[in-house]
């Protein structure tokens, strides 16, 4: 028991103590054992010392029992954990051919490691109906352990297959189990294999939960093996998170630790990413070095997995090296290997067309770009789940890169412009029904001039990159383009920018040279084309959405914010953008309003300015046109059952939060009901909304955290999920202070019919103009984070 319960030290211990008992090789508790130590070292990783401890021979009067199916079986788990796959399979044969003479129950057992074995070849269907086997029979035989070691196999092999929704609800269901019978080995597995499964779709940052979780778990029962593992896991996502110093430094711990256990798995994995690491930082020749090692240990008869991501890495060597010839064999048979998976698929697809792009042969290089992009539109087709599908571009966003990088260096600017648009707010698009889950290039009813006439407005359109960034203007009578700073130039002055702007400095004053830098960087190349007291549309992207433009600090005729000169609008795609002047919003002008609280948790103090703020707002509504709910009324339920669809206006006066690894977690806090007080993100996408602006007098309501083409998600993305025309949100904190009286001259500007955008400018233009030339309002902290 100590053994399924991942307690292998205890487990150990017992063993030995039972041999010392029984020393003699005649007396079956000796076997039983003998076996069960070297279970233990198999679990533990020591798999030689395991086979080593099982090449005596039992006694013929044991040949028939069930320490001889168990021996088998522990042969057959060493050997395929050592990747001598052939004796894995003589060994399973001979434990399932005496299991169904003399030992059905064990059955289960045998169909698990039959599925591990085939696993390891890379069979994936057979793999998953071996792992349904072990599953029924653990259920039929009420074993828990069984079913929770069944059920996180068969995450794994969802994900093997790219059925991410699917891997992730076995993998819970799987570690729920797990942990409710203390079975930690087959715990420290599940939560690795969920972090495989987030990385694979991009979303590193709860990959990294999962894999150091499995870490902790490993290391404090002693499963040396599942740790290293882990280990490299945790290097892995360092990684996808761009911390490739993080990463380098861990492997390097774990890569003496694999040798010694002659874990192979796991040394290929280290010598894998060492050289990927390696190739990624410009040391070619080191990479080569770590790839030849981890061939040479693929060689000892590991799966197919690892052996095309050496391919990969060996295709990206000769790339670098422009040994063109090369590398096209490389990824060519990469994309030819029936067992690659969808990601190997379309990256070996991009990293094609990259080589061909580079000698010239434009039409086999739009080719694989375009077979790249299907690929990848397939995959993120099959994944149901909202939350998976915001993360999934993460890992493909540097080929839409490259594929815009080989159009505008052809000069298809508009070809360009719809690749971007591809990437760009899909998720929101789908739950709005304006886009289908796959789509093709060239987009259907592309048409960004007539997007811009029917706004008339000037839409700019960013696309932030590491070697140079774009920028699209796009006017009712044409559509120009300017090559910007690399991404990681304008990243640093965004994050200088906003840090100033939070201290409340005077960046007028001399506190705004970032400002003045952004400005030129962002605007400046397009401002002859963006008349005085325009319109302006900006579609961010990256850091971007982390910026209001309004704050750039313009330098002609003298310094001054950029929002004196335009009315600036964001939104996420052109898609949406064009979706929006053809939705119809809600008729009359009804109020539900929100807020000041009861006090449900110390982390949320009583906003001292919210009864001032709600009477402002309310008193702009009649009362048969508003419907108010404040002090203990002002509950998530209260708000899911006041029929929020049939208002045109919300208006929230509370706190608010933003989950940064949780997005769809970001929550407006509310009075307490039970234990309940927050109206989550995940329930306000599901109860639809008309309204034509709903307005979030909160911090952080735009959210923190920014996904590859989806922008900032939190409660702001929700509210346009469930159908709000507009939403007015905070990028950061906001000011108890300020806030009543930029709200109030709001509506005051909505009553005069202006529409959202325009009145929230001229409401912030208010207080940075006010009479008063000493008014701390005038300092953007107070009047820019809402947008």
């Amino acid at each position: 028991m100590n053994l399924r319960r991942g307690e292998t030290f205890t487990a150990l211990q017992e063993a030995d103590q039972g041999l010392q008992r029984f020393p003699t090789q005649k007396k079956e508790w000796h076997w039983r054992f003998l076996v069960l130590k070297a279970e233990v070292l198999h679990v533990q990783g020591l798999d030689k010392e395991c086979l080593d401890l099982l090449r005596q021979e039992l006694p013929p009067s044991l040949a028939a029992s069930e320490v001889a199916v168990r021996r088998r079986l522990t042969q057959g788990a060493a050997s395929a954990a050592l990747r001598q796959l052939d004796d894995a399979g003589r060994f399973l044969a001979e434990a399932e051919t005496w299991a169904k003479t003399y030992h059905p129950e064990l059955l289960g057992e045998v169909a698990l490691r039959y599925g591990t074995l085939h696993f390891w070849k890379g069979e994936a269907p057979a793999a998953e109906a071996a792992y349904k086997r072990a599953l029924e029979f653990a259920r039929q035989q009420n074993d828990p352990f069984l079913e929770a070691a069944a059920l996180g196999n068969l995450g794994a092999v969802a994900t093997l297959e790219g059925h991410y929704d699917e891997s992730i609800e076995w993998n819970r269901a799987a570690a729920e189990l797990a942990r409710s019978v203390g079975a930690t080995g087959s715990l420290v597995k599940t939560l690795d294999n969920t972090g495989w499964s987030y990385a694979e779709l991009g979303d590193y940052e709860n990959a990294l939960k999962f894999y150091e979780q499995a870490e902790g778990a490993a290391a404090k029962s002693g499963l040396l093996a599942d740790q290293t593992f882990s280990l490299t896991s945790i290097a892995y996502a360092h990684e996808g998170l761009g911390d490739d110093a993080s990463a380098e430094g861990i492997l390097k711990r774990a890569l003496p630790l694999a040798r010694s256990l002659d874990a192979k798995e796991t040394l290929a994995q280290c010598l894998t990413q060492l050289a990927w690491i390696a190739l990624n930082t410009g040391r070619t020749d080191l990479a080569e070095e770590y790839n030849q090692q981890a061939i040479d240990v693929e060689k000892r008869g590991l799966g197919p997995r690892l052996m095309i991501d050496s391919m990969m890495i060996h295709g990206g060597i000769a790339e670098s090296r422009r040994d063109h010839k090369e590398a096209e064999a490389a990824f060519l048979g990469v994309i030819q290997e029936s067992q690659a998976s969808k990601f190997q698929q379309w990256k070996a697809q991009a990293e094609l067309a990259n080589v061909y792009a580079a000698e010239g042969q434009d039409y086999k290089a739009e080719r694989e770009y375009l077979l790249s992009l299907k690929t990848i539109e397939d995959a993120r087709g099959s994944i149901q789940s909202e939350g998976s599908r915001l993360s999934f571009l993460f890992n493909t966003i540097r080929f839409y890169s490259n594929f815009i990088d080989f159009l505008m260096s052809r000069h298809r600017v508009k070809d360009a412009l719809q690749v971007g648009e591809l990437s760009r707010a899909r998720t929101l698009e789908e739950g709005l029904g304006t886009v289908s889950k796959t789509l093709s290039f060239p987009l259907r009813d592309f048409h960004p001039q007539r997007i811009a006439q029917r706004r008339k407005a000037v839409l700019l359109d960013y696309w932030l990159a590491p070697q140079q960034s774009y920028l699209w203007v796009i006017t009712p009578a044409k559509i120009s383009t300017f090559i910007l700073a690399k991404q990681s130039e304008i990243e640093d002055r965004v994050n200088e920018y906003r840090g100033a702007m939070q201290d409340g400095k005077d960046l007028l004053a001399g506190g705004g040279l970032a400002g003045q830098r952004l400005y030129s960087m962002l605007v400046a190349p397009a401002v002859k084309l963006i008349p005085r007291h325009s319109r302006v549309v900006i579609l961010p992207d990256a850091s971007l959405y982390r910026l209001n433009f309004e704050t750039l600090i313009a330098p002609e005729p003298s310094p001054h914010y950029w929002i004196d000169d335009v009315t600036v609008t964001t939104t996420s795609s052109l898609t949406l953008l064009a979706h929006s002047t053809m939705r119809r919003v809600a008729k009359g002008e009804s109020l539900l309003l929100i807020g000041d609280t009861v006090q449900s948790n110390a982390d949320f103090p009583p906003l001292a300015q919210a009864p001032a703020e709600m009477e402002k707002v309310e008193h702009y509504f009649p009362e048969s046109q508003r419907e108010v709910l404040e002090g203990k009324q002002a509950t998530p339920t209260a708000y899911l059952d006041s029929k929020p669809e049939r208002f045109s206006y919300l208006h929230f006066v509370t706190h608010g939060t933003a989950s940064h690894t949780r997005p769809l977690e970001s929550a407006v806090i509310l009075s307490k009901e039970g234990d309940s007080y927050k109206l989550y993100a995940r329930d306000i996408v599901m109860h639809h909304l008309n309204a034509n602006l709903v307005t979030i007098s909160a911090c952080n309501g735009s959210g923190t955290r920014a996904y590859s083409g989806e922008g900032l998600v939190g409660l702001s993305w929700a509210f346009l999920r469930a159908g709000a025309h507009n939403v007015i949100a905070a990028l950061w904190d906001v000011s108890d202070a300020s806030t009543p009286q930029l709200m109030d001259s709001l509506y005051g500007e909505l009553r005069q019919g202006k529409d959202p955008a325009t009145a929230l400018r001229d409401a912030k233009l208010k207080l940075l103009h006010s009479a008063d030339a000493n008014s701390v309002f005038r300092k953007p902290f107070y009047w820019a984070p809402f947008q």
